[in-house]
């Protein structure tokens, strides 16, 4: 059965997007990464948050990058969580709930991964305990503000057990399963 994997590049001081949504900080950061070159391939499906799905690109103005999955790395179904449908496209599903999302995504992805992206669905998988594993990359700059990681105000705290770290030039990997 997938697993769903809360996947994110993040600042030092926590931040996913800067103020209103930038993504334009992260693009000098996207640079090789062995382990997400051997994650994608392992990759079922997306689900993705409404804000993110309609949000920034950090490969914005980058031909056949932009407005693609892990520019362009990955293709396949992505669910994606609102109350605002848009358009019909191929490989692209709605759902108004998170119950029905993770269904879709599950059963999409197979025996892979479900790729979580967008800082709200991914509390609402934590909080409904949904949420099997967290990736973050983190960057090597400071922010200041903007969409922190994980937003839960008054929370309690999320156990973690580590399953992966390392370092390319670029930003430090850290990978854990949720406890």
């Amino acid at each position: 059965m997938a697993k769903l994997l809360y996947s994110a590049t993040m600042s030092l001081d926590g931040f996913i997007a800067g103020p209103g949504g930038d993504m334009s900080w992260l693009t000098e950061h996207l640079g090789p990464n062995p382990l997400v070159d051997e994650l994608v391939p392992r990759i079922g499906a997306l689900l993705v948050g409404s804000r993110t799905f309609r949000g920034d690109d950090p490969y914005k103005g980058v031909p056949d990058k932009e407005g693609k999955a892990f520019g362009g790395g990955w293709s396949g179904p992505q669910i994606v969580l609102t109350h605002r449908p848009g358009a019909p496209a191929a490989d692209l599903t709605y759902a108004g709930d998170l119950e029905t999302a993770v269904a879709l995504a599950k059963a999409a992805a197979g025996e892979k991964y479900v790729n979580v992206l967008g800082a709200d669905v991914a509390r609402q998988c934590l909080e409904a305990g949904l949420l099997d594993e967290v990736l973050v990359i983190v960057a090597p700059v400071m922010l200041g503000d903007g969409t922190r990681l994980l937003d839960r105000p008054g929370g309690t705290d999320v156990k973690l057990e580590r399953l992966a770290h390392g370092a390319v030039p670029h930003a430090t990997n850290l990978w854990f399963r949720v406890l």
